[in-house]
């Protein structure tokens, strides 16, 4: 049947009229939408599919970018970027700084020692794979630009993410103690570094101090100031060879600065040049509530104040059901009703977004929460 033309025109005014509706309500809720990173890793020997419908997958649930951990071959990055490019998720290379797993290129005397005396390259604290290099050895900032600068090379790479920018932890977080089965009253010598030649050398020459003749190093204000210096020193420089690049580059930090980072892992992050932060928020690591993460972002707003933008980092819960039955901490995070606050009071207090350790992590009812909580 022939519709006349009055009651045609109509309907296509009409019709007309609804998509210039959803038009706007699209663009609202795009621009309304909180940014949305993820870090994650293990996609090099997956197929170029089956990347695609798991980037795809994630870009659907809600993430904006991807933080890859791919290893250090700038071929991966190109490869794992395309795709993401064709999901429409930007990438930042993940890749760790002061860790590096002992190599021919690596020489030996490159690596930190503690105040016992021991080398993190035979020795290292903790776990196995916390072998530090020492941020004051010329080759190893050498072997850093390097690495950076050839991954910032890559046109799919839109930032470079450096994660264990730092020395050990001289205290671990208060919910890994038990883990480990240690009171970490003080900072004990097994687990404070840097007391290479070089760097206590270094110190007393700049300050007039024998560190080692000290009674307790722990207490020499100058000595913690050296050691937050060297990691700022070389944060600096590899900003300035990733900005030479036309790229920008970002961490993942400790929490604060001030009230945990530079306390336990000697980071002073504020005074780093780089374009954001993402502070590892991880409140069970901490033994403190949701409200902290809302608390720590704040602290690092203020100290940043303005020179680079804040990401709040969250840990998920992988199964929640049996958390209150997990002995680790790191089985432990956010559960799904938790999450929508943590994003909540995350942006209240100043993030420029937020950060998911991992989408892996993330249970149906997790994305749920998320999505209720990204579209204001």
């Amino acid at each position: 049947m022939r519709l006349p033309s009055t009651l045609f025109l109509g309907l296509l005014l009409l019709s007309i009229g609804l998509l210039q509706s959803c038009s706007s309500l699209s663009s609202t809720s795009s621009a309304s939408k909180i940014p949305v990173y993820a870090w994650d890793g293990g996609l090099n020997d997956k197929t170029d599919d089956e990347v695609l419908k798991t980037l795809s997958s994630w870009k659907a649930k809600g993430v904006d970018t991807l933080m890859y951990n791919g290893g250090q071959d700038p071929a991966d990055y190109a490869r794992i970027g395309k795709l993401a490019e064709a999901a429409g998720l930007g990438l930042h290379a993940w890749i760790p700084t002061m860790v590096q797993k002992p190599r021919p290129e690596l020489k030996p005397e490159w690596y930190a020692v503690n105040r016992a005396g021991e080398s993190a390259y035979d020795k290292p604290a903790y776990v196995p794979y916390y072998t530090f290099l020492c941020p004051n050895e010329p080759g190893v900032y050498q072997f850093l630009e390097e690495l950076y600068t050839s991954v910032a090379e890559v046109e799919q790479v839109a930032a470079v993410h450096l994660d264990y920018i730092r020395f050990p932890d001289v205290i671990l977080a208060r919910g890994l103690w038990d883990k480990y089965g240690l009171v970490m009253d003080k900072e004990y010598p097994k687990y404070d570094y840097c007391y290479c030649d070089r760097c206590t050398s270094g110190f007393e020459e700049q300050s007039g101090i024998d560190i080692k003749s000290v009674e307790d190093p722990t207490q020499v204000q100058a000595w913690k100031q050296y050691r937050y210096d060297l990691i700022t020193s070389i944060v600096n420089r590899l900003a300035e060879q990733v900005h030479a690049q036309d790229k920008r580059i970002n961490a993942a930090v400790f929490p604060g600065p001030h009230s945990v980072a530079k306390r336990i892992v000697r980071q002073e992050w504020d005074q780093w040049d780089l374009d954001q932060v993402f502070p590892m928020l991880y409140n069970d690591f901490y033994l403190e509530d949701v409200e902290w993460i809302g608390e720590m972002t704040a602290e690092g707003v203020e100290a940043l104040d303005g020179r680079a933008s804040l990401i709040s980092g969250l840990f998920i819960c992988p199964d929640p059901k049996s958390k209150a039955r997990q002995p680790d901490p790191e089985n432990h995070g956010l559960v799904p009703d938790e999450l929508g606050a943590a994003v909540q009071v995350s942006m209240d207090n100043g993030a420029a977004g937020i950060c998911l350790f991992t989408p892996g992590r993330m249970t149906k009812k997790h994305w749920r929460a998320l999505r209720r909580a990204i579209y204001r």
